[in-house]
């Protein structure tokens, strides 16, 4: 399978620099529902074959006019939902969220106050991934959020250039792209920070 990550469009959480994560979220604001737009002209040459999306209002919002330009239906998964602020939900204070994610890299069992730890997030994403796997699709398409995609994908990928790939941050709608190979999943590309050529 090829796996396609996508990060939400642009919100006035992301403008305003709000730790945003709980359920439903802010809606994108207007440059985000034509970032959205753009997906569909970005995504023109690829095909797909599924899209999932975060329950979310944003992710929600950034996959509607891929599928419906596909005459998909979108299906929403929970399990793809933000890395959770817990105590530092709307917090205009990053760093000590970043901190957190940061020590999953030696110690996953460290707690986000009020939320859950970096194993408790690595088993709910993973069990998103591996319901879009089952599938059975050849290319699928799942609507997330930056820190989850950064955390799992540097996790996971067997090909990532670490440590420095932990920093790499990925843009509203920007993509991470992997390949499903037989001891998990290879980097294919990472918004414009890394691209393996055929």
């Amino acid at each position: 399978m090829r796996l396609i990550l996508i990060r939400h469009g642009e919100t006035r959480g992301n403008v305003e620099h709000l730790l945003d994560t709980a359920h439903p979220g802010l809606p994108l604001n207007v440059r985000g529902l034509s970032q959205a737009e753009t997906l569909v002209e970005t995504l023109a040459g690829q095909s797909i074959d599924l899209i999932f999306s975060s329950d979310l209002t944003r992710t929600q919002q950034t996959a509607t006019p891929l599928a419906q330009a596909r005459d998909l239906e979108l299906q929403l998964h929970p399990g793809l939902r933000e890395v959770q602020a817990g105590d530092w939900e709307m917090d205009l204070d990053w760093q000590p969220y970043q901190d957190v994610l940061a020590s999953w890299v030696e110690d996953p069992t460290v707690r986000m106050p009020g939320a859950e730890n970096g194993l408790e997030f690595m088993a709910r994403y993973d069990a998103a991934i591996a319901d879009l796997t089952a599938s059975g699709a050849d290319c699928a398409v799942a609507v997330s959020h930056g820190a989850a995609m950064r955390v799992w994908a540097t996790v996971r990928s067997l090909n990532l250039p670490l440590p420095e790939a932990r920093s790499w941050r990925v843009e509203n709608t920007g993509l991470i792209v992997l390949d499903q190979v037989a001891r998990g999943w290879r980097m294919v590309e990472w918004s414009d920070r890394f691209r393996v050529e055929d």
